[in-house]
């Protein structure tokens, strides 16, 4: 990346600051930091982020290469949706409305083919490929469309559902679908920010089912704020990803169920509408100010996320991602989740484990560097994984405005933290590589701290009930794969940041990411 990328990157991080992920700047009534002091230390600990970016870039290149997908001249590729197809083709959806199919993307240099399979769509934000059609969710509707003749042009486009409304808002933003191993497909629906030039519309901020055959739509789940991603697990359950702002004070990575509430309380008015599966709460709540981690003790249904990535330290608007599936063939972490972030360009990676009937885990930095803001993230046949890309609506700190590349592993690994277990009092490492035993079970080679954030009509918040966490022991194992640390205090309903700075491996290297920022919801009992 040159000097010039990296002042223009700064100046992009400095303007946009705080906005959620494909939108303008925020509308008059956030404009105004409630909390000067927090803002100043995000705009520093980003441009300090950012000046360090090429030594981070050249060190994670060692591991994972970036390859540039190049785009015909003239070639506007917003990539909002990105689609594997069965037949080993790439489809690449636009924010612009277009769909292309795209040929040779895997040569090293890639000479790729582009297709125009369809044009004239409304904001495709995904693409999922089922019997014969490719459904899409638009602007105003779950459509699908197919190729009749085999001329790789779309010639039959219908509309699955065009149950929701829209009030004119340029933010009401529709994403997926994805499909449940029930058949039904699932679409999760932005808020509009500021006016809604036709009224107000229902359904807004909610997770929507919908019968791939019939069209019927349910709305199974209320209070989602921004969001970007949504995809299905590998043992089925649904999670989203939702961005930072009001009534959202730090953007996650959630599962949904069906008669959830996550937080936001603008589409609470459709709660009482025939269609609603998520049963009513009352006008007062959810109250301004009340942690998010004692709001279930008011209203039951509210959905604790599975991971806060904490604002600045771990993106700024997080969008798709994918869970790894390919075996161990694009590296270390099979079953572990890729999670992209339009603003910061990059890509992390969160383990998860369920505690107590609750998906929870670590969040870690993973990739930077890429060309544009991280939209869409889809495996390839040969399991590397491409990276859609656009800095539209507001600025990533990537040096170009769109793109498309491939993230491929070069058959190194990293020495890393595999694995963040919580256990009763403090958790449990893993790593890639055996650790030095001197360093690793030094207490002073790690700093802990812990936090937890309100539920807040103000625009992002603060990490709130800061306090440092003492490490009293670290406790290596046999085999110098696992650290067990204990810790005074734990604390449920709080993310728990770990520095690793001192921690080596056998031959006496540091960690190729010394952070890790764990979300304990639950408190395992052993």
């Amino acid at each position: 990346m040159s000097c010039n990328s990296l002042r223009l990157g700064i100046l992009l991080a400095t303007i946009t600051l705080a906005g959620p992920v494909l939108a303008q700047d925020p509308p008059g009534q956030f404009d105004r930091d409630e909390d000067n002091q927090r803002e100043a230390q995000e705009r520093a600990f980003l441009e300090e982020m950012v000046l360090s970016l090429p030594a981070q870039i050249e060190a994670e290149s060692r591991y994972y290469e970036l390859i540039t997908i190049p785009l015909l001249d003239g070639m506007i590729m917003e990539a909002s949706g990105l689609l594997q197809l069965s037949d080993g083709r790439l489809m690449v959806a636009t924010r612009r409305g277009e769909v292309f199919i795209v040929e040779n993307a895997y040569g090293i240099p890639p000479k790729p083919v582009f297709k125009r399979y369809a044009f004239g769509l409304a904001q495709p934000l995904g693409l999922l490929e089922l019997d014969g059609w490719i459904y899409f969710a638009q602007r105003g509707e779950l459509s699908r469309m197919r190729d009749t003749n085999g001329d790789d042009r779309a010639d039959v486009f219908e509309t699955v559902t065009d149950d929701w409304e829209l009030s004119g808002n340029y933010h009401e933003y529709a994403f997926g679908p994805r499909q449940t191993p029930d058949g039904k497909l699932w679409v999760t629906l932005n808020i509009p920010f500021d006016a809604e030039p036709y009224g107000a519309a229902d359904w807004r901020g909610w997770a929507a089912r919908i019968d791939a055959n019939t069209g019927a739509t349910e709305y199974v789940a209320a209070g989602l704020r921004s969001p970007a991603g949504v995809e299905i697990s590998p043992w089925g359950d649904v999670f989203y990803t939702d961005n930072q702002g009001e009534w959202n004070n730090a953007s996650k990575l959630s599962k949904i169920e069906v008669g959830d509430f996550h937080g936001h309380p603008h589409g609470m008015p459709s709660i009482d509408l025939p269609g609603s599966l998520v049963d009513s709460i009352p006008d007062s709540l959810p109250r301004d100010g009340t942690w998010m981690k004692d709001l279930q003790e008011e209203i039951p249904s509210y959905k604790m996320p599975s991971v806060w990535f904490p604002y600045v330290k771990m993106g700024q608007s997080p969008s798709g991602f994918k869970w790894d599936t390919t075996g161990g063939k694009f590296g270390p972490f099979h079953g572990q989740v890729f999670v992209g972030d339009q603003h910061h360009a990059m890509i992390m990676r969160v383990f998860l484990e369920e505690v107590g009937n609750h998906w929870q885990g670590a969040v870690f930095n993973f990739r930077r560097g890429l060309q544009s803001g991280a939209l869409r993230l889809a495996f390839g046949t040969d399991d590397s994984l491409f990276i859609g890309m656009s800095a539209r609506g507001w600025g990533s700190i990537g040096p170009d405005a769109f793109g498309l590349q491939r993230l491929v592993w070069k058959g190194v690994t990293p020495f890393e933290v595999h694995e963040m277990r919580a256990k009763p009092n403090g958790f449990e490492l893993t790593f890639t590589e055996p650790v030095d035993r001197q360093s690793a079970e030094d207490p002073a080679s790690y700093r802990m701290e812990s936090y937890t954030y309100e539920l807040s009509s103000r625009y992002g918040g603060p990490e709130d009930d800061k306090i440092e966490v003492n490490i009293s022991s670290a406790t290596v194992a046999d085999d110098g794969l696992s650290v067990r640390l204990t810790l005074d205090p734990i604390r449920a309903g709080y993310v728990h940041e770990l520095h690793l700075t001192g921690v080596r491996n056998i031959e006496g290297n540091n960690l190729l990411h010394t952070e890790a920022y764990y979300t304990l919801v639950n408190i395992p009992e052993r």
